[in-house]
Formats: C-alpha cells, sequence, structure tokens
C-alpha cells in the first residue's frame, strides 16, 4: 500500500475467550463467532480470556481472509472472525410487515440492524483463506 494519512485508532479492551491476531472482534471483546455479526474492529494480537487485547477500531487494518476477496470488496466476518465477502442480500425478516409509500418509493427499511453488518472494505486482495490482508474499516 502507498502511504497516506488515515488516523488509526486502537482501543484496548479485556478479551472475553480466547481471541487469535487479526480476527474480527465483537462489542463484548470475543472474536466473531456469527457470520455478518456486528463487529467493533480487528484484533492486533492474541489473547487469552482476561487478558488486555488491542484492537484496532477506525482507519487501516491487517486481518485474516476467509475466503478469496479482490480489492475493494466490502467485507463481513465469517463464523471464524476472518473477513470474507458479503452476500449482498439483503432480505426482510419473519414477520415483517409490508409497506408502501409514494414518499418512500419503496426505501423504507424497519428495524434495528441489518442481517450482515459490512465492516470493511478491502485494500489489498486474497486468493484464499488464511492469507492477511489490509482493509479499511467503516464507521
Amino acid at each position: 500500500m502507498s502511504q497516506q494519512n488515515i488516523s488509526i485508532l486502537t482501543l484496548t479492551v479485556i478479551a472475553s475467550g480466547a481471541v487469535t491476531e487479526h480476527r474480527a472482534i465483537a462489542f463484548n471483546g470475543s472474536q466473531a463467532t456469527q457470520a455478518g455479526q456486528k463487529v467493533m474492529g480487528s484484533s492486533v494480537s492474541r489473547a487469552a480470556t482476561g487478558e488486555p487485547l488491542a484492537v484496532v477500531t477506525c482507519g487501516t487494518a491487517i486481518i485474516e481472509a476467509g475466503a478469496a476477496i479482490t480489492v475493494g470488496q466490502s467485507l463481513i466476518c465469517d463464523s471464524q472472525g476472518r473477513a470474507v465477502p458479503t452476500t449482498g442480500s439483503l432480505t426482510v425478516g419473519s414477520g415483517a410487515v409490508a409497506v408502501s409509500s409514494s414518499a418512500a418509493n419503496g426505501a423504507i427499511l424497519l428495524g434495528g440492524d441489518l442481517p450482515e453488518f459490512v465492516f470493511a472494505d478491502a485494500l489489498q486482495a486474497a486468493s484464499a483463506a488464511g492469507e492477511l490482508i489490509e482493509v479499511l474499516l467503516r464507521r
């Protein structure tokens, strides 16, 4: 990557469970375990339960790929906390009420978080799972 002036924010949290370096970290300090879950950033190093854990939350970070990734792809985490391309699909959850409005022009989404939390965009490509890549974290 070329040198750019990007601020990087690293927070220290207490690890809630064993954490592998360069993996997506949930807001409770645990390594992400659910595909597409909301995460705060990427771990800088390994940590055991109860240990301090540095997490990059803003700017660029290094994360392990869980699949092949191309530059610019939007990324979510997989069930092991690795970065994978988003599926790009958005569906209305079971039990949702259909809404129609000429003012909204079909652009109404109700509810809390989306089914996939896109946390980063790829700055480097990965040809397969296991490679470390640089990403630009979203906020």
